[in-house]
């Protein structure tokens, strides 16, 4: 019969009893082998009477040790030790790109393709002109990056930071603004490593629905009843389903968001490769909107930068904690991105960059299309494939050499698809893939297309 972790004297080790304290307490008992894998934890109502908190706060402490594989079980069946390791691990991402030694196309990550990349030499030469260059002055942003970044922002902003890219901002504001707890409205599907932040803070997750011209007002609307602490958004160029945010709807967004206080996070990962200009509702609300733009995808991934905008409070709360670490970014890096920003050439073939990657997208909607799968033409450096089943388009596409990124790793809701790049797919083997995607998606290849 499976032992049952003493009531009494679990809660005897509870000194905090706030869902972080719980959670900590319990994996420090588990790691330590007070607990023994295998045993059944107490009934989480019985465990909140004793500590006085409500059954919602064990639960949401058990939730974090569940999403570190240390504990298992809901229900009648109970909840039980799993495992002894406690280590937080973003478990999305890291599944990502373990498809085995038989694959011909890669096609999972949408990384930028090296050979249109600007050429980082010049760049890189005259960063290291940099009147700080190894100080250990914390400043937010050097003053090359802020006046280069500053007549293009969508905003006039009060305060701004660089850090060492897109997801380093997002992992800063996740865990300086947000408790565990804490509701977050965040689009469904979004960014894979933005849910894996959000669960290692133990934030309760809202999906908000979207469709082709961005997440749905009504849906907005319903979830700000439930009073989250932050929405999360990406403005232009979604990474998961390439649209971007029409006008009208950016409006109606903004009405909705009116009536409340919700803080506004602006995630705009793919920067300057988007064809949309950039824009954001700091332009509105600039008390509280976080915008975050990458650089990496544009410049350099190496560059490792992006920059945040917010009000001064809230960047000076993200840079005490981020004090704990590296304090700044590179000033090499931020002045190299400033020269960019500023040099005709690089523009330029940023430029050719961004109409490379629409030509190679469209081919393969073509190719798809002459095949009998018709895709709407959106933005980014890879296409959204509705399929019947993530499961079986994994499996066909497997088997024929072809990696792809199954829906699942950056939805919450039921919907079903695959994420496709195109940012250096091979033209030799355009013919083989669009069968196979046409195959993997559920549909018959249509008559007329070229075997």
């Amino acid at each position: 019969m499976t032992k049952t972790v003493d009531l009494l004297w679990l809660s005897s080790q509870i000194n905090d009893a706030s869902v972080k304290g719980i959670a900590q307490a319990a994996s420090t008992l588990i790691r330590e082998g007070h607990i023994a894998v295998g045993m059944q934890m107490p009934a989480v109502r019985e465990l909140a009477e004793v500590l006085g908190v409500s059954p919602a706060t064990v639960s949401a402490a058990w939730g974090q040790l569940k999403k570190q594989k240390v504990l298992a079980g809901k229900g009648r069946s109970g909840v039980w030790v799993s495992g002894n390791t406690v280590m937080p691990r973003p478990i999305r991402f890291e599944k990502i790109g373990n498809y085995g030694d038989n694959i011909r196309a890669d096609l999972a990550m949408a990384s930028p393709d090296p050979a249109l990349l600007p050429d980082l030499q010049l760049a890189l030469q005259a960063a290291i002109q940099s009147p700080q260059l190894n100080s250990y002055y914390r400043e937010a942003i050097s003053l090359q990056l802020l006046n280069a970044v500053k007549p293009r922002w969508p905003y006039s902003a009060e305060a701004f930071l660089a850090t060492d890219g897109g997801f380093d901002a997002m992992n800063l504001v996740v865990q300086t603004l947000i408790s565990p707890g804490d509701r977050v409205i965040i689009e469904d599907p979004t960014a894979t490593r933005l849910l894996d932040m959000l669960d290692n803070v133990g934030a309760e997750i809202l999906p908000l629905s979207c469709d082709h011209e961005g997440p749905q007002p009504d849906a907005l609307a319903t979830l700000l009843e439930k009073a989250p602490v932050m929405v999360i958004y990406q403005p232009r160029t979604h990474s998961a389903t390439g649209h971007n945010i029409s006008r009208e709807r950016r409006r109606a967004l903004a009405q909705v968001l009116a009536n409340s206080s919700t803080l506004i996070v602006e995630d705009d990962g793919i920067g300057d490769l988007s064809v949309e200009a950039g824009w954001s509702l700091g332009a509105i609300y600039p008390e509280r909107t976080i915008h975050v733009r990458s650089f990496s995808k544009a410049y350099g991934p190496d560059l490792r930068l992006a920059v945040l905008s917010a009000t001064s409070e809230m960047v000076k709360r993200i840079q005490a904690w981020r004090n704990f670490g590296v304090s700044w970014t590179s000033r090499i890096l931020q002045d190299a991105v400033a020269w960019m920003l500023e040099s005709a050439s690089v523009q330029q073939d940023i430029a050719v960059a961004r109409e490379t990657y629409r030509q190679r997208r469209e081919k393969l909607l073509r190719a798809l299309a002459s095949r009998g799968l018709e895709l709407e033409a959106r933005d980014g450096l890879s296409i959204y494939i509705p399929v019947v089943s993530e499961q079986f388009a994994m499996i066909t596409l497997a088997a024929r050499g072809i990696a792809v990124l199954p829906g699942e790793r950056c939805r919450l809701g039921p919907t079903q698809f695959i994420r496709v790049s195109i940012a250096s797919i091979n033209e030799q083997q355009l013919d083989m893939i669009a069968n196979a995607l046409v195959i993997a998606s559920g549909r018959e290849i249509s008559l007329g297309a070229d075997l």
